[in-house]
């Protein structure tokens, strides 16, 4: 009898007084090996049932999304939901299965059928432990999935047939101190005056941010409404911008947002996935889509109201400090490395680096990084972007597929080869050419500076390389942490500037902005908090005599986005024109071709440029999630 308990992870409870029956054991299954079925005739499901690792235990989904479009967005009087209670609503808060979508978000388990139990028994299914609070049980019965109490009973006939179940994680983990996403689940079964149970462990599936190697299939971007200069510019953008999407293949249709006039829709969310094994080995996916730490950011209202629907949940994180950065807590300040093994430790889902000031020790909010990292499976990477004013990682790196052994490349901002092209350009006679080729808005005016004027800047120098160093440090990190090597990094031709300094004969993106009306203000990535250090940051911001801090001079190319595995979409250069070819638009073009890419342009100067950001800052993707994030047995 022991050694069947043993087998089974059963325990037996005997009743003092009682009389002796023939012993029942109880034999609960899950999908403990990540097949997509629960095994109740063989053994493959048995083993490690009550324990979990990365490459065997069940998995279940945090069912934070709304397959029957129930939850409102607004209340009795029709006035807008404030954001907890817009977050509150999802198919986790309510006790019933809300149709077949929701009932294939359930993990399924089964009982084992005990065909000899004796007459008077009965059984009992419920969560334990710390899970039992962030989990919901539910039992199939006469095709109809209910909600299964822990005080509900199982007859007779269902001990002797066998059961199926249900279970959802109803939130995502948090904090892994406090809860680490198991899920225990306890099978009772009583009779003859015994009670023995059977325990099995699932783990709740983390959300994960998406990589490079992971296709897009739609593209988000914000469409301003309106009829104002900026409006009509912005709304250009977006039609431009459909057009290369379906170039490159994308038949979904973009999806805009249109409500709240952000346009940095890199910057709110950050798209991301939760999955487990399915049907046929199929993965099945829930997306996933994480608020920025910003809560009065009023664009992340409308994942709510837009795109919280069947299979696409919305998480946003709680305890956000005043004094936390926030431009930090942007998501333009999260990349994710492709997935990589270094020294017998394996990343199957990629890694996230994030940005942070280590001049004064800012860093993203600490509730988004402990979100973060208690998914367990991403590790966050911290890299210095002190010398950046808006502080962001895809300003100066990028993650490129490749077909190499790695399957992927970085891509960095090279300030020296920006400088280089430049100092070529005046060797071969062309130093009197304008430095930008962009024509001037109606009412902002185009740069005027020569490549003369741009090289004789001691300023200049100093910025890039300044830039160049900071970029080094940084790839210096990802190469210990990743082992990529020099043969595997992409250059690309970059120049930055410093920001806010009038006294530069230079034209950054804050000059120019306040050249023009005051509504370009609006429009930046500082939220027009332009005028003073402190508007950056908060305390912690202000405690260091912060770094110089610079953004892209010429339209930053790596900020671009990757629209297929072969098509890159960069911001247009608007570089020096010499012999009817722009010199940056022709060495970028170069470079990418170089690591597999045809790179097409679009215009964003007047719309996402001016504002410290790119094509990259104002857009957004949703990529594939159909490889697993478990490693392999």
């Amino acid at each position: 009898m022991a050694s069947v308990l043993a087998a089974t992870g059963a325990t037996a409870m005997a009743e003092t007084g009682s009389a002796p029956a023939t012993p029942q054991v109880p034999d609960l299954r899950a999908d403990v090996n990540r097949d997509g079925r629960v095994d109740v005739e063989g053994t493959t499901d048995s083993a490690g049932e009550n324990t979990w690792t990365a490459t065997r235990g069940a998995v279940v989904l945090p069912n934070v999304d709304d397959d029957a479009k129930r939850c409102p967005v607004k209340d009795a009087q029709g006035q807008p939901l404030t954001d907890a209670k817009l977050a509150r609503c999802n198919d986790a808060s309510d006790t019933k299965v809300n149709g077949t979508r929701d009932a294939a978000d359930l993990a399924r388990l089964k009982t084992v059928p005990l065909p000899k139990t004796p007459a008077g028994s009965h059984g009992t299914a419920k969560t334990v432990g710390a899970g039992a609070k962030k989990s919901r049980l539910f039992i199939k019965r006469d095709g109809r999935w209910t909600v299964l109490r822990p005080t509900d009973k199982l007859t007779t006939k269902e001990l002797r047939n066998g059961v199926e179940l249900g279970v959802e994680a109803t939130d995502v983990v948090r904090d892994a101190a406090k809860w680490n996403g198991d899920v225990k689940v306890r099978f009772t079964v009583t009779g003859g005056g015994t009670s023995r149970s059977d325990d099995v462990v699932l783990r709740t599936a983390p959300v994960l941010t998406h990589h490079h190697l992971q296709r897009t299939q739609e593209v988000l971007v914000t469409e301003v409404q309106g009829q104002g200069p900026y409006s009509r510019a912005q709304q250009k953008f977006v039609k431009d911008l459909a057009k290369k999407v379906k170039d490159a293949g994308i038949a979904k249709p973009m999806t805009k947002f249109t409500k709240y006039a952000d346009p940095w829709a890199q910057d709110f969310v950050e798209p991301a996935y939760a999955s487990v094994p399915g049907p046929g080995g199929k993965q099945h996916t829930m997306r996933v889509l994480i608020r920025s730490a910003q809560p009065d950011r009023d664009a992340g209202r409308e994942l709510f109201e837009k795109m919280r629907g069947p299979d696409v949940g919305v998480v946003q994180v709680n305890g956000v400090r005043e004094s936390e950065e926030w431009t930090l807590n942007s998501m333009g300040n999260l990349e994710t490395i492709p997935p990589y093994t270094l020294n017998g430790k394996s990343y199957p889902a990629g890694r996230i680096i994030q940005g942070y000031r280590a001049d004064s020790g800012s860093k993203p909010a600490k509730a988004m990084r402990t979100f973060l990292k208690s998914q367990g499976v991403q590790a966050p990477l911290l890299l210095d972007t002190s010398w950046l004013t808006v502080g962001h990682v895809d300003e100066f790196v990028q993650f490129l597929p490749a077909d190499t052994p790695r399957g992927w490349r970085i891509g960095v901002a090279d300030p020296a080869m920006g400088v280089e092209l430049l100092a070529k350009a005046k060797r071969d006679g062309h130093g009197a050419k304008k430095m930008f080729s962009v024509p001037s808005s109606p009412d902002v005016p185009a740069p005027k500076e020569t490549i003369d004027k741009v090289l004789a800047s001691s300023k200049f120098h100093a910025d890039n390389k300044l830039a160049a160093e900071r970029i080094k440090a940084n790839l210096d990190i990802l190469k210990r942490e990743t082992g990529i090597t020099d043969d595997e990094i992409v250059k690309v031709p970059g120049l930055f500037t410093r920001d806010g300094d009038e006294s530069s004969a230079l034209s950054d993106s804050r000059k120019l902005r306040r050249m023009g009306p005051d509504r370009l203000q609006k429009f930046n990535q500082l939220r027009g908090a332009d005028e003073q250090q402190q508007d950056r940051g908060g305390a912690s911001a202000r405690q260091a005599a912060p770094t110089r801090t610079h953004s892209a001079y010429v339209p930053g190319a790596v900020n671009g986005v990757l629209l297929s595995p072969t098509s890159y979409l960069a911001p247009q250069q608007w570089g020096p024109v010499i012999g009817g070819r722009d010199i940056f638009t022709d060495a970028v073009t170069s470079v990418y071709a170089k690591a597999g890419f045809k790179t097409t342009y679009i215009d964003d100067w007047y719309t996402y440029h001016l504002g410290m950001g790119e094509v990259h800052c104002g857009t957004n993707t949703l990529r594939d999630a159909t490889a697993p994030w478990w490693p392999k047995a």
